[in-house]
């Protein structure tokens, strides 16, 4: 199954080499920086499973497709939607974090004049409660029309490529189904590891990748680097970790097992064809003894072949 969007750093280029590459062995998975989901989905259910993200409108907009999938369908509406003005519109509702409620306290008003104050006070709270629910869909929703209508799924500049939000009608019920028995959380990496962390555990991770920070909607340091190796270091369980392959992430990673691997570049695909980023993989156990490890798997042997629309995967 594939995600529902296009996400920078996506995995889909890699997710059959990642899979190889998991342990044998597990009873929980946790997936510490979820993104797109991309390996999540491409993977068979674990019965324990974690999707998280830092990235609060990533972890909304899963929630409400898992929860409320028909909700985000007819917020979604029928008829395709593109061009500047629409794209800024979402671009602001998304800064704001909310949808303006012009009528709200007009109605607030009215319950307190005709009702005794304990039956307004249960019809407010009520009230507000639905007014909330329906706010998270309509942000999930400027969300996910935010990421199809911008240029690399960047979510800053306008793509100028029209899309018929009809054609995720169907996603939209399988990747409701597919997280129905998945725990969405929305954590800090150090917080999320420490309170899923046991001998059983396994935690995928793919983080910013080192000096590509500045592409990603939330902040994450240099420090923030050094933290996650940290973490990683203490735990119970295992890791597999995907990294860009530089002499800082080899350095601070030095102690554990390193495995260099490659994919497509489909950012620089239409001026090189034969354009590779190098990456690396890196684990606190031996992946190459591995039961999932068959032939080493080259380039061309992964599902990178992505349409343009997720380029940025």
């Amino acid at each position: 199954m594939n995600s529902i969007i296009s996400w920078i750093g996506g995995k889909k280029a890699l997710r059959n080499l990642i899979y190889s590459r998991f342990p044998n062995y597990y009873d929980r998975y946790i997936e510490v920086f979820g993104g797109g989901g991309w390996v999540l989905f491409g993977k068979q259910p674990d019965k324990f499973e974690v999707y998280n993200d830092f990235n609060n409108n990533l972890t909304n907009m899963f929630a409400v497709i898992r929860d409320q999938p028909l909700a985000f369908i007819e917020e979604l509406g029928y008829l395709p939607e593109n061009g500047r003005y629409i794209f800024n519109l979402y671009k602001d509702i998304i800064s704001k974090q909310r949808i303006e409620d012009k009528y709200l306290e007009d109605e607030v008003k009215r319950v307190r004049v005709y009702f005794t104050e304990l039956q307004a006070e249960e019809i407010i709270e009520i009230m507000r409660k639905e007014r909330i629910e329906k706010q998270d869909v309509k942000l999930a929703v400027a969300f996910f029309k935010l990421i199809r209508y911008s240029y690399g799924s960047g979510c800053k500049t306008y793509g100028c490529r029209p899309y018929d939000v009809r054609n995720a009608f169907h996603m939209v019920w399988d990747i409701s189904d597919r997280l129905s028995n998945t725990i969405i959380e929305n954590k800090d990496f150090e917080a999320l590891i420490c309170q899923y962390d046991r001998p059983n555990a396994f935690f995928y991770c793919d983080p910013p990748y080192y000096e590509t920070e500045g592409m990603y909607q939330v902040l994450f340091t240099k420090e923030d680097h050094t933290r996650l190796r940290d973490t990683l270091a203490n735990i119970q369980g295992k890791f597999l970790l995907s990294y860009n392959d530089c002499e800082f992430i080899r350095d601070i990673y030095k102690d554990f097992h390193i495995e260099s691997c490659s994919r497509v570049n489909n950012m620089a695909l239409r001026y090189d064809n034969a354009a590779e980023f190098p990456e690396v993989l890196i684990s606190n156990y031996d992946t190459q003894n591995n039961e999932r490890v068959g032939k080493q798997m080259g380039l061309f042997d992964l599902d990178f072949m992505e349409s343009e629309d997720e380029e940025n995967e």
